[in-house]
């Protein structure tokens, strides 16, 4: 295979599915030319690093525009939908939360961003307001979804007998990195945004 024969979006592709298979630890340049079935100048010829790539890689994981509220939507259960849905997005892929919290998403998403900074102040938020609160319910998504992904890798090996109140607590409201928990912890947000924000719409 040619470089000019090997499209930028497929090498992208081929690194993601790459990342499923060896996570992001084993994720390199010359793994991912060996994947392809060429040699690693072929790769430098669209990234001219690493770093470049993983970039690239995260701005196709977040390509997908989440968009404004639908009519009569409030801007609260706007914001839910928005962070289900990028927790979604970072579980699809082997260690996408650290992909993405790791890399420049580049003009695209910012571009996205801005869009949504623009759905709260049309609400009356103050520009400082509305970025403080989406970048709120993004930092706890991504860093909930860090923990989701590392726990998958680990085994506690605790005595469950010894601590009652925790399985309790468990068959209660399920694993602390479930999707009961995660949905807990963004009302408990987007409820304290809301506190503070006595004078904005509901």
């Amino acid at each position: 295979m040619t470089r000019k024969g090997l499209a930028r979006e497929g090498v992208v592709r081929a690194a993601l599915e790459l990342l499923d298979e060896v996570g992001l630890d084993g994720l390199s340049v010359r793994r991912l030319a060996a994947a392809l079935g060429v040699q690693n100048p072929a790769l430098y010829w669209h990234f001219r690093n690493k770093r470049e790539l993983l970039d690239e890689m995260t701005r196709a994981l977040l390509a997908p525009d989440m968009g404004g509220p639908e009519d009569g939507e409030p801007w609260q259960d706007w914001l839910a939908r928005r962070a289900h849905r990028y927790r979604r997005v970072l579980l699809s892929h082997r260690d996408g939360a650290r992909l993405v919290a790791g890399s420049d998403p580049g003009a695209g998403v910012a571009r996205a961003f801005e869009e949504e900074l623009r759905v709260l102040t049309g609400l009356g938020f103050t520009p400082g307001q509305a970025l403080h609160t989406i970048a709120s319910v993004s930092h706890y998504t991504t860093g909930f979804v860090l923990s989701e992904q590392a726990g998958g890798e680990r085994e506690s090996g605790l005595d469950l007998a010894e601590f009652p109140l925790l399985v309790a607590g468990v068959r209660e409201g399920g694993t602390p990195g479930g999707d009961e928990a995660f949905t807990f912890g963004l009302r408990a947000l987007i409820a304290g945004v809301s506190a503070t924000l006595p004078d904005r719409r509901p």
